[in-house]
């Protein structure tokens, strides 16, 4: 059992456009954060719903990517809209887990790509491959504040 917290929450209006950090953001059932590219369908891979909807990564991955390879990386960086603390993600997967008030299910791991790299990194492909967040599925609508808990359904 783990109970974790969401430490940033990211949105960008357009494909490869910069991410944007917000206080919350509005979760939409099959369509994303209310802002983001994907919840327009706007995104890069916008087609590829419903495992776009909602990305996130654990800062304990961006933290250790930074120091094993000596990089400047920002939480934004990932490209990931929710950054947790404290919570499993690769644990996640096939699983339902609570943001706040909005219920989610995890879908598969979100490994890094060439993408992501042109868009941030050289080095993100070694430094978080198997460690570079999930894909989740929004079940129920409602707003993500960052400080909220994240945690399993029980």
């Amino acid at each position: 059992m783990f109970e974790g917290t969401v430490i940033s929450i990211n949105i960008a209006p357009s494909a490869e456009a910069p991410m944007q950090s917000v206080e919350g953001a509005r979760a939409i059932p099959g369509r994303g954060l209310e802002g983001d590219r994907y919840c327009t369908g706007n995104g890069t891979f916008s087609k590829a719903k419903p495992d776009r909807e909602l990305t996130l990564i654990e800062a304990e991955a961006i933290e250790a990517m930074k120091r094993e390879l000596d990089v400047d990386y920002g939480l934004s960086d990932s490209r990931r809209n929710i950054v947790t603390r404290n919570v499993p993600l690769n644990h996640l997967v096939g699983k339902e887990f609570w943001i706040g008030e909005v219920k989610a299910r995890g879908l598969k791991l979100c490994e890094p790509c060439s993408h992501l790299q042109r868009l941030s990194h050289p080095k993100v492909l070694p430094g978080l491959v198997h460690r570079g967040g999930l894909r989740a599925e929004i079940l129920t609508e409602g707003t993500i504040r960052v400080g909220e808990m994240v945690k399993p359904v029980l």
